[in-house]
């Protein structure tokens, strides 16, 4: 059975009541028990602050919901600050900030003017980088079993993206360093660039974010990719990129997204749907130069291909011409010998032909006519003794002969008649003689 603690046991004195001092100092003694002595609890830290080197934090616990359920208050003095946080800061890259989930190690300590609070002498880095890891696991394993992880990096950039929409803030040293490395190229590459501000840490920076990739999208066509950009810091400055609506909105972004948030180390999850990530926005600006850069060389390869190839048509041209120019003058003189030769060679070729075929050719030609003015001759005398023959044979058969011989022709009405019976009674007739004519008429 437990029995009441009074004042004369806790400091001999004779009343009944104590003090708060004398409470504080009555229940720091009843809390350093092996119990709670150098035991480790997990919890969310919040509202951190340094004050003279000590570190002055909430712990709290949070259910399903995020909502506080209990929460204690938690000192590092400075003696082990420095330690705790090295350490921290060496296992997880960043140092003890508001908002991380810590596993420390405390003991109880009751002060009289602050109340109870814990006081932490060790960390556990692994277990906030391996809460960091869980959460990012479960958005990544979400956007997987959603299809959707791999939409943006499926995405093609044009060859020179040269219309670039940013987000990010106007303030953010990491905006003015990727505009300065963009616009002042050595290749002198002219880019557009349009500002679509948003928050880049806390709670504001998903929405804010969302909202200017929404205003992007209603305008996509005037753009040729998406830039995400703000300078480098804590891991805990880049927890608002650990957002699952935020990295939906990623990857399924109708244009190319580039992420260049932070250094090298510094990993989020939009790095993991992004269609590329950049480790600085001094980067960012590097690859959309070398792009343009890439292009130009290769255009300069070209046009110098071209100009050489050109040179070489025109030096083979030019060599060319040369020749003609050395050959030119004498063409003429050796065309004219040339054909003075041929032409002297078939003189006397036609001489050999003369000679051999065209002489017996005449000769035989002299004969031919003799023999045919003889035969001619005979031809003739022998067709004219034929014709005199005819012509006596006709002159005996002719009509007149005929007549002569006392034979007469009777025509009525200019027809010859050839029987009596032909010719009517009353019709004149006419009766030609070998010297004159009768004219009759039937009885």
């Amino acid at each position: 059975m437990s029995r009441k603690l009074s004042v004369e046991e806790t400091d001999g004195g004779d009343s009944k009541s104590m003090t708060i001092s004398q409470l504080c100092t009555l229940l720091q003694k009843l809390v350093k028990v092996p119990q709670v002595t150098d035991v480790w609890v997990v919890g969310e830290l919040s509202d951190f602050t340094l004050r003279g080197g000590h570190c002055y934090a909430d712990l709290v616990e949070k259910d399903d919901d995020g909502k506080p359920v209990a929460k204690i208050p938690l000192r590092i003095w400075n003696y082990m600050f420095n330690a705790i946080n090295a350490k921290f800061e060496r296992g997880t890259g960043q140092p003890i900030a508001t908002g991380l989930k810590v596993k420390v190690c405390v003991a109880p300590s009751i002060h009289k003017l602050y109340g109870l609070s814990v006081i932490a002498n060790d960390i556990d880095p692994a277990y906030t980088m391996g809460d960091l890891l869980r959460r990012r696991k479960e958005i990544i394993d979400r956007l997987t079993r959603e299809g959707i992880i791999d939409l943006n990096r499926q995405l093609a950039w044009p060859d020179v993206p040269v219309r670039l929409a940013v987000i990010s803030s106007p303030f953010a040293a990491g905006y003015g360093d990727f505009l300065n490395q963009l616009y002042n190229n050595e290749a002198h590459i002219r880019f557009t660039v349009k500002l679509f501000e948003a928050m880049m840490q806390g709670e504001r920076a998903c929405p804010t974010i969302i909202a200017a990739l929404d205003r992007i999208a209603a305008e996509a066509d005037q753009w040729d990719g998406v830039v995400i950009i703000r300078g480098g810091g804590a891991s805990l400055d880049l927890q608002c990129f650990e957002n699952y609506d935020l990295a939906a909105t990623v990857a399924q972004f109708p244009l190319p997204v580039m992420i260049g948030i932070g250094h090298e180390r510094d990993i989020t999850v939009l790095d993991y749907v992004a269609n590329r990530r950049v480790k600085t926005p001094t980067a960012a600006a590097e690859w959309f130069i070398k792009r343009g850069e890439s292009l130009l060389n290769r255009l300069n390869s070209i046009g110098s291909a071209l100009l050489q190839r050109a040179t070489d048509m025109m030096a083979a041209e030019k060599e060319q011409l040369s020749y003609f120019e050395g050959v030119i003058s004498v063409f003429p003189i050796n065309a004219v010998r040339h054909a003075d030769q041929k032409l002297f060679n078939s003189a006397g070729l036609l001489s050999n032909i003369t000679a051999r075929r065209i002489i017996p050719a005449a000769e035989k030609i002299n004969s031919i006519e003799s023999q045919l003015a003889v035969a001619a001759r005979g031809v003739i005398m022998a067709n004219s003794d034929r014709l005199t023959s005819a012509e006596r044979l006709l002159n005996a058969l002719s009509p007149q002969s005929v007549l002569a011989r006392g034979y007469s022709v009777t025509r009525a009405a200019g027809r010859i008649m050839t029987s009596a019976a032909d010719v009517a009674p009353g019709t004149e007739i006419t009766t030609q003689l070998a010297s004159g004519e009768i004219v009759s008429i039937v009885k």
